[in-house]
């Protein structure tokens, strides 16, 4: 992870050198640096394209469950989904995107050996830089590899996403879970079978189930605050060998920090000549009471050369 950090900063080194050539062509073009006032338009952008929901927030009165078992997850329901391989690269069998999610999975068995890891929180510093993409196949890379039971959230109750990658419904959602308008079962849903499954899909199938966001509109702060967050992981824990959360951009709301007390790691998204470093730094910082596992850096345009291994493996399979 150290190494992605280490290419942020010296991508960041880069750009200022270009930044003090004498000349530079018309044609070229140096993204600059983004300022304060700029990441709060982009703030404001992000909050501004959320959901409205006009009704005031009231501490939701449920019953505290205290009993794991009370969990039934043969009751959750099975939905239809439309997987796309063009959304979902993790569920190919081969190709350098399948490659680069498991390489992620292996070095987050790496960290699990180290000290206890279930639960892991995937943000970023601002929209638009593929978090929800990374939470997705990752997920499902983690559900294809010996049969692991995963659990994915859609945390981002403001602008969720996950169910459009998923092709499925978005509610009822962990907005309703958390203002107890749903039970957790009834939030969780599964995809149902289809014709002429992949083995990736089918491995899907059997062991991945999904929380769409719901719809928290201007009431995801004070939802994501809440207590029943770390009930439902508490519950959902000992049913699952791993729990995904997809959550907001980290630096216009505070929805990231208030679901990441909750887990036990986070995982930084940068997408590659996007993501500035003073942004990477500034989500770093805000996220300094979690335990931060490190950055994935996503859409690089120069991919590993690895066209002729694959050709290679083709050939001989």
């Amino acid at each position: 992870m150290s190494r992605i950090y280490e290419a942020l900063q010296k991508a960041e080194s880069e750009r200022k050198l270009e930044r003090r050539e004498p000349e530079p062509q018309e044609s070229s073009y140096i993204a600059p640096v983004p300022t304060t006032a700029a990441v709060a338009v982009a703030d404001e952008e992000y909050i501004s394209h959320a959901p409205i929901v006009t009704e005031s927030y009231v501490e939701p009165s449920y019953a505290r469950q205290t009993n794991s078992d009370s969990l039934d997850l043969s009751k959750v329901v099975t939905r239809p989904w439309a997987l796309s391989s063009t959304q979902t690269p993790a569920l190919l069998e081969r190709g350098p995107a399948v490659e680069q999610f498991r390489s992620l999975r292996s070095r987050i068995f790496e960290l699990r050996d180290i000290s206890p890891l279930k639960t892991i929180l995937i943000t970023s510093g601002l929209p638009q830089e593929g978090k929800s993409f990374v939470s997705t196949n990752l997920a499902m890379s983690l559900a294809r590899h010996k049969n692991s039971k995963v659990l994915l959230i859609d945390g981002d109750m403001r602008r969720y996403s996950l169910h459009q990658i998923l092709g499925c419904e978005s509610h009822p959602g962990l907005a309703d879970y958390l203002a107890g308008k749903a039970t957790l079962v009834e939030a969780m849903q599964r995809p149902e079978p289809f014709e002429k499954m992949t083995p990736g899909a089918a491995s899907i199938q059997q062991n991945l189930t999904f929380i769409a966001g719901g719809n928290g509109g201007d009431k995801a702060a004070d939802l994501s605050g809440s207590p029943r967050f770390e009930e439902l992981i508490r519950l959902a824990s000992p049913h699952f060998d791993w729990i995904i959360v997809d959550s907001s951009p980290v630096l216009p709301v505070s929805d990231a920090v208030n679901l990441a007390r909750s887990c036990d790691g986070v995982l930084l998204v940068a997408r590659g000549g996007v993501t500035k470093f003073p942004v990477a730094q500034r989500a770093q910082s805000e996220l300094k009471a979690s335990n931060i596992l490190g950055f994935v850096l996503n859409a690089v345009e120069e991919v590993p050369n690895v066209g002729g291994y694959y050709g290679y493996y083709n050939a001989k399979h």
